[in-house]
């Protein structure tokens, strides 16, 4: 038996556009005399479909995909992912289900029984949970089918759940299992897949073939990375970011003890790949082309820029520089160099005039009040409205430059830096922007060394320095993960070594700028905590203020 492993970049409710995929996927695996092609959790749909679920039209044409993948399906079995309507009055409507096709009828159904509603998960909203297991049994070979979250609750020091179906499974005695799944991107999720369906594999002792999404759906990322495991851990694990239909001789997975095939997993590659392929995703299936930011000289807008070229083309990037009187040479300088490198369209718009015109109007107002943050984020401001009108003019969709340690403390100006279609580093701490910026140039100068090196200023009154207002990135970057991604503890944060009037004042300054957060642009997530729809922190809350 050979079965085909097809990793495709889904776009939600797109149904013809998915059909064709898969058709072309099936094509492919039929060409290479398959027995059974996989596809992935939820396919037809795609994921995360959230409220469209709840319309019963968008459900009608995911049973029409099926429908016609029935039909493809007469001389090659096919494994997808869709929800089922639940026949039961009571439960939810749907299940999430594994589909098996074959010789153009529907063989078998599994139900999805472990429904994650934690982090960017809300299945349990939608879906109602398996009750009932069984196998199929296909060219005389018995098969588990389980979807996504179904293994994840194996070799977990803290179990979600209490029950694995694959334990109810393995009294049919099953010859391999298929694990369709929809598990998003990040930094370290492809390591922990592999300790996962390892873990799997030491406890049920039969091969898995894991097949996961590819590509971009907004804020969430999916890198593929399709793993083939033998019962001995002998495994074969797919590229990363990349649409591929692989082909696997069964009787090869089942006899093990074959060379692992692996792919890198440096953190920094991979974020730079993921935020590429978010890029070219979000523009892609929205139906935009171009692009702009604006460019200050420093890193942030400068990572930005590069990572915007590599996913849209050069001719569809286009930056503002709009120095101020505050503004130094040198920034305006770095940026033209980069503009330049990159081959990007610039524009220089000075706003020293503008900001003077808006303090005329102001300054009867403002009662002699002596220059502040006020004065500061009216030229974020003014630098966010020239954006804005080039946007809207010509159709260039606004990049957000902000970074995860920025966005944290509030170090940003709504309607100002702020403001944009799409946060590209929002779920980057500036230590890791920097590591990027060393990554982005490793083979050549792209970003100029200046841009790396020099202090980070928002350039908004004489001689500012970022750390004026804020602790040194190198610690500031620690708490923040310790408090964001770990949810530790103030008391332990504090009894780690950091300074606790520190650790308080910066835990404040996350707290109570949640507002801000609120009402910025999706972020591309990279890290196990991003800001965002798997954060969900109160707004208007005493805790740590």
């Amino acid at each position: 038996m050979k079965i085909s492993v097809a990793q495709i970049n889904y776009h939600i409710g797109n149904f013809e556009g998915t059909l064709d995929k898969m058709l072309h996927a099936i094509q492919e695996a039929k060409d290479a005399g398959s027995d059974i092609v996989c596809f992935s959790e939820l396919a037809t749909v795609g994921y995360p479909a959230r409220d469209f679920l709840e319309f019963d039209d968008f459900i009608k044409s995911a049973e029409n995909t099926i429908a016609r993948l029935c039909e493809a399906s007469k001389d090659i079995a096919i494994v997808v992912g869709s929800p089922t309507r639940n026949p039961k009055p009571e439960g939810k409507d749907l299940f999430n289900s594994a589909y098996f096709l074959a010789e153009g009828e529907i063989k078998f159904v599994q139900h999805k029984t472990l429904l994650p509603t934690y982090d960017v998960f809300d299945e349990y909203r939608y879906f109602e949970p398996a009750k009932e297991w069984d196998i199929v049994t296909y060219k005389g070979k018995k098969i588990a089918l389980t979807v996504c979250e179904d293994i994840w609750d194996v070799g977990t020091d803290n179990p979600l759940y209490n029950l694995n179906p694959m334990d109810k499974m393995m009294e049919f005695g099953p010859d391999f299992m298929i694990n369709v799944s929809a598990s998003p991107f990040t930094y370290d999720k492809a390591a922990d897949r592999l300790k996962v369906i390892k873990a799997n594999i030491d406890r049920y002792k039969v091969p898995m073939f894991y097949i996961n999404h590819c590509g971009a759906q907004t804020e969430l990322l999916f890198d593929g990375g399709s793993v083939v495991m033998a019962a001995d851990g002998s495994f074969i694990e797919m590229p990363y970011f990349e649409n591929c239909t692989q082909h696997f001789e069964l009787e090869k997975i089942l006899h093990g003890h074959f060379p692992s095939e692996t792919q890198e997993k440096n953190k920094i590659k991979l974020i730079h790949d993921a935020l590429v392929m978010g890029l070219k995703d979000y523009f892609g299936k929205l139906g935009f082309k171009k692009a702009i930011l604006g460019l200050s000289g420093g890193i942030d807008s400068a990572v930005t820029a590069v990572l915007a070229v590599r996913a849209l083309g050069a001719e569809n990037v286009r930056v503002l520089l709009m120095p101020s009187q505050y503004s130094s040479d040198h920034s305006v300088d770095d940026a033209v160099s980069l503009a330049t490198t990159l081959g990007i369209q610039y524009d220089i718009i000075a706003i020293k005039d503008m900001f003077e015109s808006f303090m005329q109007k102001l300054d009867p107002l403002f009662d002699n009040l002596p220059f502040n943050v006020t004065e500061e984020n009216l030229q974020a401001r003014i630098r966010g409205m020239l954006n804005m009108a080039i946007s809207n003019k010509f159709g260039n969709i606004l990049l957000n430059t902000t970074n995860k340690s920025e966005m944290a403390v509030g170090y940003g100006t709504l309607y100002g830096d702020l403001c944009g279609g799409l946060s590209v580093l929002g779920d980057v701490y500036k230590t890791e922007v920097y590591e990027l910026a060393n990554f982005i140039n490793k083979d050549e100068e792209v970003i100029p060394q200046n841009s790396i090196t020099k202090p980070p200023s928002a350039e908004l009154r004489p001689n500012q320095k970022d750390s004026d207002s804020l602790p040194d990135y190198d610690i500031l970057d620690k708490i923040l993960y310790l408090y964001v991604e770990k949810r530790t503890d103030p008391s332990d944060i504090i009894a780690a070594g950091f300074d606790e009037k520190l650790v308080r004042r910066v835990l404040k300054m996350v707290n109570i700028n949640e507002f801000k957060r609120h009402q910025t642009a999706p972020v591309l997530r990279v890290s196990p905590k991003a800001f965002g729809m798997g954060r969900r922190m109160p707004i208007v809350a005493k805790y740590l203020n």
